[in-house]
């Protein structure tokens, strides 16, 4: 049974086809079944979804010549999950002009859906719809920066949390920006805090809740990356 409806994959191929660039790659890291034999309950293996998450994908990368998916073994490839900064499954790299700085933890199902398709465009544009401002200020970045943005399927406004990192990742090699699924990965949730969605945390220092403006969201990135922080 196709998780994609005939509607959401004829949109989904229109934009591709009309605002693709170069080619993009997914990488996805996954637990095999039968293969591996992993407790749940080691933090960074779960794997709730991964089944799931490997048939989106395939569903995604069937709608344009321009998506690769590249399929690897979190366990048996650890080497190559420690190079893109994996360090729990399902896990989505996308990975392509733009570098690979996107990740997406978790299933992105429901409104996240989204999330993953702008992720691919501006990966495959090399540039996003940041303010002027914004990018000058990312550019001025001399520290590396982890964006994780916690979120639910259900949460209408993640996904301008989850872009707005997304897209600074795009245009700043040292920024690395994280969606991850708050359900499926419980002790995360636990660890940061997470009582409502999203919740933003920059750098393990600082963290903030709810959708808010480009201006704000940036002085929290720079904020985490001033010396003081460090």
């Amino acid at each position: 049974m196709e998780l994609l409806n005939k509607d959401v994959r004829d949109f989904t191929r229109t934009k591709f086809e009309s605002e693709l660039g170069d080619k993009v790659t997914l990488h996805f890291f996954t637990q095999e079944p039968g293969v591996l034999i992993v407790p749940s309950s080691v933090p960074g293996t779960e794997c709730l979804y991964c089944r799931e998450t490997r048939q989106l994908l395939e569903e995604v990368q069937a709608l344009s010549e321009k998506i690769e998916l590249a399929t690897h073994d979190f366990v048996a490839e650890k080497e190559l999950a420690a190079e893109f900064g994996v360090d729990k499954i399902p896990a989505t790299v996308v990975a392509g002009r733009a570098g690979s700085g996107i990740r997406l933890y978790g299933i992105p199902s429901g409104y996240e859906y989204a999330s993953l398709v702008e992720a691919i465009v501006d990966v495959s544009k090399g540039t996003t719809a940041l303010s002027p401002e914004t990018k000058e200020a990312l550019r001025g970045l001399d520290r590396d920066i982890r964006i994780q943005v916690y979120v639910t399927p259900t949460c209408p406004y993640c996904t301008s949390a989850v872009r707005l990192a997304h897209q600074m990742a795009v245009e700043s090699p040292h920024v690395r920006a994280d969606m991850v699924e708050a359900t499926e990965f419980p002790h995360l949730a636990q660890r940061y805090g997470v009582y409502g969605v999203p919740k933003t945390v920059v750098n393990e220092t600082v963290s903030f809740e709810g959708a808010v403006p480009e201006p704000v969201f940036l002085s929290y990135v720079l904020k985490a990356g001033s010396p003081e922080r460090t």
